[in-house]
């Protein structure tokens, strides 16, 4: 048992050299985010159309959607978790969970100012994920992302540019 707690809050650090912003409005990162850009992972793979929906409960968790085109299927994914502030509310560190009582580090690394996308990691340098609120965001945005994460140490060479047209 043990093994297993320690498993499962290794999930939900940061990872080394890598903070969550600041002054962190949960009602304001509500709605619909867009995937932009992701690194592969099998609950993700072959997917286009990649979004996600936040919505706050009254008990202060978020609900969690993510819903994507599975290409090779034909057919449209959805899963559904739960989020809770990691710290303090102001500090851009979620838990999700999407198999309860088993957490993991959402951080969001950057957010722009008016909020247009976000930089997302876990708890280690194998998840990232370019958000936007539009389905398309301009080169800038993209050469800005690569620099920092590349910076960071993340892979930028495996990144998934996803196709929010196909469907």
């Amino acid at each position: 048992m043990l093994v297993v707690l320690q498993l499962v809050s290794g999930c939900t650090g940061l990872p080394e050299g890598i903070e969550p912003v600041t002054g962190f409005d949960a009602s304001s990162y509500m709605g619909r985010w867009y995937e932009i850009a992701r690194l592969d992972h099998s609950f993700e793979r072959g997917q286009s159309n990649v979004t996600a929906d936040y919505a706050l409960r009254d008990d202060g968790t978020v609900n969690v959607r993510n819903r994507g085109f599975d290409d090779a299927e034909g057919q449209w994914r959805e899963a559904s978790a739960v989020a809770r502030y990691a710290g303090e509310p102001d500090v851009g560190h979620l838990e999700v969970s999407f198999f309860q009582p088993i957490y993991a580090s959402y951080v969001i690394f950057e957010l722009a100012d008016d909020g247009s996308y976000a930089y997302v990691t876990g708890y280690n340098r194998d998840y990232l994920w370019l958000l936007a609120r539009t389905p398309r965001v301009g080169d800038d945005i993209k050469r800005n992302f690569l620099q920092r994460i590349s910076a960071l140490g993340f892979d930028a060479d495996q990144l998934i540019w996803v196709d929010q047209d196909k469907h």
